[in-house]
């Protein structure tokens, strides 16, 4: 398992811009986690969500007997999980798309800009993603002939908008995506669906674009943010899903069909086939914002479909991102449905009719936990960055994890000496074993935990007024932070540092060779929830180093 960059130029860690710099040694990390609910998946089902945490607008295809995943990233690296399966349901992340800086140069995006909503396809010996990088050069191809890599550099393309898919017809290409329409925006959120040739053997667009849908299903109801598209055919019908009603509590999945690719296609009458808009505020344990689907067809003939959805613990506030959900497709009288009108998206369901694929070492579903003792010399695959990086900040060897230093959390302009894994449930704890002492104030090493360059929070050892001290800081929605708590430390030796999220707050404890101390508790972590934050993402904790000047 590799984080590729940083691996091969770990030797020169602390002689490239960071000589100056302390170095912080973390020993460990654990993580536990498990969901308020209390939901079980019984014999014969599984538990929805099967990717938990921020792992959103996936993208799945089957080749053979597999299937294959791959989820938006924004600006953290590396980026765009790749995950293998052969039940859908137990995936097994198997690379990450994005994991050379000079594939793409996320330098001044913020964590929710970059890498949109991927489409994966397979062709004649090769896998296809078809990716947006916003605010970066637009639209691109990136291909390999092994899913888990290496997969190269982009093939940029000349369209406007975001969201490509490629469908494959024969021998031919076309990549459908979300573009302005073909007049004068009629309101905020109005855009169009549009289809064109894709060469792929010589890499370009071919031929004229066409207009597939204008708005959505119904234009004169200012319907918003169309977009997602994916086409397939089926019995002699093209059709066209997408998701409509933007990335919040109104999002839903549509679905149209023609007899042409380029149309006319008409919306299903039944519309949405997929949305929780409509579900009860109050009820228990909701699932809320669901889209973003895409469908695939099993070796046996099935239906099934991923999607995003997010699980809320209060309101509309929830920390972790949106995630990945399963749920198979019923046909009838010609059309796709995810599922009925009001009806919530089940947290449990029965298992599809494939062979049970392996338990993964490393669970992607359910309550769960694990230790990284950082062995080898390379980071697992898992771990993810802030923006990628001009030069190595981090080494891993003898068993432990060295951090020199980078910007400071909240400067876009930078990269972080960070690197974090998602927290894939809203009651979680996760610490390590750091080893720093800090020479000067302002220095730092611990835990941060990060939503977004405006909101987030650092635990862990510091220097103030000349002194040595346990701290909590926090970022909400500024550019500057809040010293919370802070505590006199003695760092000469190990220190344990561990925060207990539980839904919208946290606990701080610190532990320096007596026994275990607690910092701060309750404290309000909304500040770490989409709604509070907003952008695309979710909460990533990791180990954080800082040496000012």
């Amino acid at each position: 398992m590799k984080f590729l960059s940083f691996a091969a130029a770990a030797a020169t860690l602390l002689l490239a811009g960071t000589a100056a710099a302390q170095t912080a040694r973390f020993e460990e990390f654990r993580y536990d986690g498990r969901a308020p609910d209390g939901v079980q998946a019984g014999p014969g089902e599984y538990r929805n969500p099967v990717v938990s945490g921020y792992y959103p607008d996936p993208s799945v295809t089957r080749v053979g007997d597999d299937y294959y995943l791959v989820n938006s990233s924004f600006a953290h690296y590396p980026g765009l999980p790749i995950f293998r399966s052969k039940d859908l349901v137990n995936w097994v992340q198997i690379g990450n798309a994005i994991d050379r800086p000079t594939q793409l140069d996320f330098t001044g995006r913020g964590v929710s800009e970059a890498v949109f909503a991927p489409d994966i396809t397979f062709h004649d010996g090769t896998f296809y993603i078809v990716n947006t990088c916003v605010s970066c050069k637009g639209n691109f191809v990136i291909t390999a002939k092994n899913p888990a890599g290496p997969w190269s550099d982009p093939i940029w393309l000349p369209f406007e908008g975001i969201d490509p898919s490629i469908y494959w017809e024969g021998d031919r290409a076309y990549i459908v995506n979300n573009r302005a329409p073909a007049e004068p925006a009629r309101y905020d959120g109005h855009r169009a669906i549009w289809v064109q040739e894709y060469d792929w053997r010589a890499g370009k667009m071919v031929g004229e674009s066409t207009q597939l849908i204008n708005g959505g299903v119904d234009l004169s109801k200012k319907p918003v943010w169309i977009e997602g598209p994916h086409i397939f055919l089926k019995d002699g019908w093209y059709y066209l899903t997408a998701a409509e009603g933007g990335t919040s509590v109104n999002h839903s999945q549509v679905v149209f069909r023609s007899k042409s690719l380029r149309g006319p296609f008409t919306p299903f009458a039944g519309n949405p086939i997929l949305t929780q808009r409509d579900m009860p505020a109050d009820r228990a344990h909701p699932v809320s914002a669901a889209g973003h689907a895409e469908l695939v067809q099993t070796q046996k003939g099935d239906w099934w479909a991923t999607f995003l959805a997010t699980r809320p613990y209060a309101d509309d506030f929830y920390n972790i991102g949106r995630e990945t959900f399963l749920l198979p497709v019923t046909w009838r009288d010609g059309w796709p449905i995810i599922l009925d009108k009001g009806k919530a998206v089940p947290l449990t369901h029965a298992l599809p009719d494939l062979p049970r694929g392996a338990k993964p070492k490393l669970p992607t579903s359910g309550d769960f936990g694990y230790v990284d003792g950082f062995d080898g010399d390379r980071l697992a695959m898992q771990w993810i960055g802030i923006r990628t990086p001009k030069t190595p900040f981090y080494s891993v060897k003898g068993g432990a994890l060295e951090l020199g230093s980078g910007a400071a959390l909240g400067d876009q302009s930078g990269v972080p000496a960070f690197v974090g894994r998602r927290q894939q449930h809203a009651i979680a704890t996760v610490s390590t074993v750091v080893r720093f002492t800090p020479t000067k104030d302002g220095a730092r090493a611990g835990l941060a935990a990060v939503q977004s360059d405006r909101n987030n929070l650092f635990f862990g050892i510091t220097r103030i007024a000349g002194k040595p001290m346990i701290a909590l800081y926090t970022r909400d929605q500024s550019a500057a932070e809040t010293l919370v708590a802070s505590a006199p430390i003695d760092p000469k030796g190990p220190v344990t540092l561990r925060i207990r999220f539980d839904r919208g707050t946290a606990s701080f404890d610190w532990q320096a060779g007596g026994a275990m101390q607690t910092l701060k508790q309750g404290v309000d972590t909304r500040l770490l929830s989409t709604q509070r934050a907003g952008g695309f993402v979710g909460t990533v904790v990791g180990p954080f180093a800082y040496t000012p000047g």
